[in-house]
């Protein structure tokens, strides 16, 4: 049976110490596990509510439950989160907003599947609104440095630096499924303090807008007055106008199926031909017809 004297082995007592204004006692309370306990609560408490409000421009993306698969091995029963068994398949999932925890966990995946094999493919499903610009960058750069040939797949959306990185896969292998939606723009931020810090953040902010810019440039073709023109503003694209506009390669349907060699593609559908009234002999010819302005090209 445990005494009093062992509970508080290693804590020092409470001793007086004198000083000129009167007497002071040192040392830590004894705190007793309810009490413990409570105090954690409420720190968890205090650091969520101080998180939520750093963000509060963009509502904090958690996770659901991660389902367990459970595998059948010769040495029995293995289990894994369904991420871990979709990497067996090299398959990585961007899914959310972008920051340095996730790009943490795409360039480690990224990384680990290139020392498996240089060679093989990995396949990268992108559902994501974008998040930070530095972030979003470390996982294209790290796309661009292993040798790896990258599949990209837009599922749900791909908007701002989830549209980068869907363009930033191998030509040819860049992918989105039919009713995703796609959209591009420029890099925002904001800055506070003296004029002198602002004017830092403002250059720093147009130096990454030229530096997104020109990667736009490099994966779609278009020519960088074109880029430019078209980041001004938020601009969603259906997958069709993302193909055309050179972030994608095809809009897949559904994969090969048995016997198939290639998957089915959404086919564009042919303009409607449109048939003039009959002109009198007498009236002038009309004019020829002009084509509108393309929606990514800038208007004169």
């Amino acid at each position: 049976m445990r005494g009093h004297h062992t509970l508080n082995l290693g804590r020092k007592k409470f001793e007086p110490t004198v000083v000129s204004s009167g007497v002071k006692l040192r040392g830590r309370r004894p705190r007793t596990p309810s009490v413990m306990l409570l105090r954690r609560v409420l720190n968890m408490a205090g650091s969520t509510l101080k998180h939520s409000r750093s963000v509060h421009h963009s509502p904090v993306w958690r996770s659901p439950l991660i389902p367990i698969v459970v595998e059948q091995t010769g040495r029995g029963e293995r289990a894994y989160d369904i991420y871990s068994r979709l990497l067996r398949e090299r398959i990585v999932c961007v899914m959310g907003p972008i920051d340095d925890s996730v790009a943490s966990l795409v360039i480690a995946q990224l990384l680990f599947l290139q020392s498996e094999s240089n060679n093989k493919p990995i396949h990268m499903y992108i559902n994501s609104p974008g998040g930070v610009v530095t972030a979003g960058l470390a996982i294209y750069d790290t796309m661009q440095y292993i040798l790896n040939p990258i599949s990209t797949w837009c599922v749900g959306q791909a908007a701002s630096m989830g549209s980068l990185l869907l363009a930033a896969g191998t030509t040819g292998m860049r992918h989105s499924l039919p009713n995703a939606r796609i959209m591009v723009h420029q890099p925002s931020g904001g800055a506070r303090g003296q004029a002198t810090d602002i004017a830092i953040q403002a250059e720093e902010i147009l130096k990454l807008k030229r530096q997104i810019n020109s990667i736009y440039a490099k994966h779609t073709g278009q020519l960088l007055e074109t880029i430019e023109s078209v980041m001004e503003r938020d601009r969603y694209m259906s997958p069709m106008e993302a193909q055309d506009f050179g972030l994608i390669d095809r809009v897949l349907v559904h994969p090969p199926q048995a016997g198939q060699d290639e998957p089915e593609l959404v086919q564009k559908q042919p303009a409607a031909a449109t048939i003039s009234p009959p002109q009198p002999e007498s009236a002038a010819p009309a004019p020829p017809e002009t084509s509108p302005p393309s929606s990514y090209k800038p208007e004169p």
